[in-house]
């Protein structure tokens, strides 16, 4: 079953933009092992939504437009359109049978509290908690290489 990875991915590319002042769609589809018009489709999304800007010619590309610790992971869910965040669904949506209504029933209440849960839990995580998390993980990086360098 294919993933849709879009907020993950996008989430990837605005941790990139946070680290640089201006960054090109070529370079974070090279960061993103994707092809630059995927990002540019996606950031043309996000520049509506106001979390990003785009500037053209020599030294142009994409920056962020918005503070990180204003931006929750749910607001960028938003910006890509709300796509579905479970690839599970019912057989048919109006299922003559009285058995499958049961379990479209079922299901329908289980994935609405599922998502319900899942959105708010992405409101409480902003792109600034997102970009400290990657500082910490780099700092850590960083001494963990200092010291296996003492080591040898």
């Amino acid at each position: 079953m294919k993933r849709d990875s879009r907020l993950s991915i996008t989430l990837h590319a605005l941790l990139h933009m946070a680290e640089r002042k201006t960054i090109t769609s070529e370079e974070l589809a090279a960061c993103l092992s994707t092809n630059p018009v995927v990002v540019r489709r996606t950031m043309a999304g996000l520049r509506e939504a106001g979390l990003v800007r785009s500037e053209k010619g020599h030294g142009g590309g994409w920056s962020l437009a918005c503070d990180l610790a204003t931006v929750s992971l749910a607001d960028v869910h938003a910006a890509l359109g709300e796509p579905a965040f479970f690839a599970i669904g019912n057989r048919t949506e109006s299922p003559g049978c009285l058995v499958e209504q049961a379990v479209n029933a079922a299901m329908d209440g289980a994935l609405r509290e599922a998502e319900l849960l899942l959105l708010q839990r992405l409101g409480t995580i902003s792109l600034a908690d997102l970009s400290r998390d990657f500082q910490q993980r780099m700092a850590l990086g960083r001494q963990k290489t200092k010291e296996q360098n003492h080591v040898g």
